[in-house]
This record gives structure tokens, sequence and C-alpha cells, in this order.
């Protein structure tokens, strides 16, 4: 991955605001509706050139496709893969459990997911579509060549097999382990390919934060940090022919703007989390719930190869931060990894994590 050696690089979480006629095709075709996929197809083209060169206005150095074609940056496999079937029903995270004016609020805001209910595992789960996948990367890097500039580098998200497992419930393993590690396999397929043609590979794991109010709301923290250690081992697993230095790790407490009191320390977390196989974490820093985990990487050293994309812009919210507020938050984060060339400037997450959600 490239490091901020002369200057400070820019990137983000991965998606990006999609375009109406996009969203509505996506929605159509995730609640089984007939849908042209040339229609859809074109559209997504159409997207992710608007979203490339957006980016490259802007000055993002480390940019991506901003996750056009995808639904969201996780239920996609459903595509690709076999063995999934049916609904899941997803426990609520803990925020609209414990505070139903929140709750009344974001029914009253629309701020519901219009994607029907991702499926469950029904059955053995296997990558068996590549297609998709390889006609992404590939129309990607077309669009890339047709621009008169250039990112530094490009990155590409998928998923870690742990947020598949939690958010497209379990109906055929014996166990959440043998779950996990089955779509790891699967997920191996997506690693290698992004990383082959030359993009770095951010691995998506919300599920190492976000699911300890959620999945593992009523179980003691000490089942929780077990599953962040499965999950890791699943990932490491899956990059066993991945070079380390060319995947980030995205952390996330969940995208929504919410009381976020539930929410684990990275404290608890951070052992865990340098055991990954990966060259550097992507984390939330910006938003009030997380502004402070500057002093959990003094505390907890990032391994010493490790790059910070600092999240130094909050995406849940509709205020646009000054610019000498995100200069403080850079500043802040280069001070506690104790190196400013091992930092760039990202986002806390993405800015349109599902179709129809944002």
């Amino acid at each position: 991955m490239k490091r901020s050696d002369s200057r400070i690089l820019t990137t983000h979480a991965g998606s990006l605001p999609r375009p109406g006629q996009l969203v509505d095709l996506q929605l159509r075709k995730s609640r089984g509706e007939t849908v042209d996929p040339a229609v859809l197809g074109e559209a997504a083209r159409q997207a992710t050139r608007r979203a490339v060169a957006r980016q490259l206005e802007c000055g993002i150095d480390v940019g991506n496709d901003g996750e056009q074609p995808r639904e969201s940056f996780v239920t996609y496999v459903r595509y690709r893969m076999s063995g999934f079937a049916g609904e899941s029903r997803r426990p609520p995270v803990q925020d609209l459990v414990h505070y139903p004016s929140f709750r009344e609020l974001l029914q009253a805001q629309g701020r519901v997911s219009l994607l029907a209910s991702p499926p469950r595992a029904a059955g053995e789960v296997r990558y068996v579509d590549r297609e998709p996948l390889d006609g992404e990367l590939a129309g990607y890097r077309k669009i890339l060549d047709e621009q008169t500039r250039q990112f530094v580098e490009s990155f590409w998200t998928a998923p870690s097999p742990g947020i598949v497992a939690c958010a497209m419930q379990n109906d055929h393993y014996g166990s959440l382990a043998e779950y996990v590690n089955a779509v790891a396999d699967a997920l191996r397929t997506e690693y290698e390919a992004i990383v082959a043609q030359g993009f770095v590979l951010q691995i998506d794991g919300p599920d190492l934060a976000m699911e300890r109010h959620r999945l593992f709301a009523d179980r003691p923290l000490a089942e929780f940090l077990a599953f962040v250690e499965l999950t890791i081992s699943a990932i490491n697993r899956a990059l066993a022919n991945v070079p380390r230095e060319r995947v980030r790790l995205h952390i996330c407490w969940g995208n929504y703007e919410g009381p976020h009191t539930f929410d684990v320390p990275l404290d608890d977390l951070a052992a865990r989390l340098h055991e990954a196989r990966v060259g550097g974490l992507v984390l939330s820093m910006a938003n009030p719930r997380h502004a402070h985990e500057h002093r959990s990487l003094v505390k907890h050293p990032l391994p010493r190869d490790w790059i910070l994309a600092a999240g130094v812009i909050d995406t849940t919210t509709n205020y646009v931060e000054h610019p000498e507020v995100v200069a403080d938050r850079i500043e802040t984060a280069a001070r506690a990894v104790g190196d400013p060339r091992r930092v760039l400037a990202g986002t806390d997450c993405g800015f349109d994590t599902s179709t129809g959600f944002g």
C-alpha cells in the first residue's frame, strides 16, 4: 500500500452515493423483480464513471468504484455464492432497543433499509459465479483508463466472512464457526482476484465491533471476543496467498447517527485485531463516540509495518467539518501512530452503505 511519504494521502471507506435510477434498479432486483441486466449494467457503469471522476476532481488519492454496481457492501455475495435462500431476521442494534424515541425518529425520517431482507444459509456456501466479479474489475479498469488523471492507488472492497455470517444467518452449518470458515473459503476467490488485478483489498469488518451490540448483545464480552478471534483466523486463512501489505481492514461500530452507548471499546479489540494478516486499519475516529480512539492507538500501538487510514470525516452527520478540524484530526492520528508517513486521511465509514439507506 502507498504511504504518505511526502504528504498525507487521502482515501475513504468505500461506498459513495448512488444515483436515483441505479437505486431503483437495485432495489427492484433485491426484491426479486425482473430487471433487465443490460439496463442495470449500463446504469452501474455510468454511476461508476461519475464516482471515479468526482473522486479525482476532489483530490482523492486512493480511490475506488464507489461500490456502485453492488446493492450493499455485503449482501451482493448472494448472487455469486451458492447456498443462500429465504430471509434472515437479524437482531436490532441495541440503540433501537434501549432508545425507543431514537427508533421512532429513524422511522419518521425513513432511515430504514429499503432492500429486501437478506437470505439465510440454507445449503453449502461456495463461490460459483466469478463473472460479476471479473466484470466489475475489468469495467473499473476500463473507466480508469479513460481518465486524464489517475489515483495514486486503487482499492476494492469485499466483506469479512464474519459480517456475511452475521447478516445472512445460518440454517445449514452445525455451528457459527463452521459457517464463518465456509464463507471465508468462498471469499478467498474475491480476495485473491482483487489483489491479482493490482488493487488494494479492503476487507469490510463491521462485525468485529458492531456485532457486540447486535448478535452478541445479550452474551458475555468473552463470547464476542471469541467470535472476533474466530473471524480474524478465518480472514487469515482466506488471505494465505495474498501479500499482507496489499490488504487493509476496515473496522466499524455501525454507520448510523445514534447514541452508540453500547459500542465495544477499541481497547478490548486491539490485541485481537493486530493478529490479522493485513497491512493496516481503516478506523472510525471522527464521530463523537470514537474521536478518543487515538488514545487506544497509543496504549496498543499498531504493528510497526501497518498503516492507518484514520477516519477524519464523520459520514453520519450533515455538518461539513471545517478544514482546520480535519487537519487537527490528522495531526492527532499521526501523533498517536508516531509516524505521519503511516497515516492516510479517510472517512469513518461509507457514504451509501446500502442502496436506499445511505
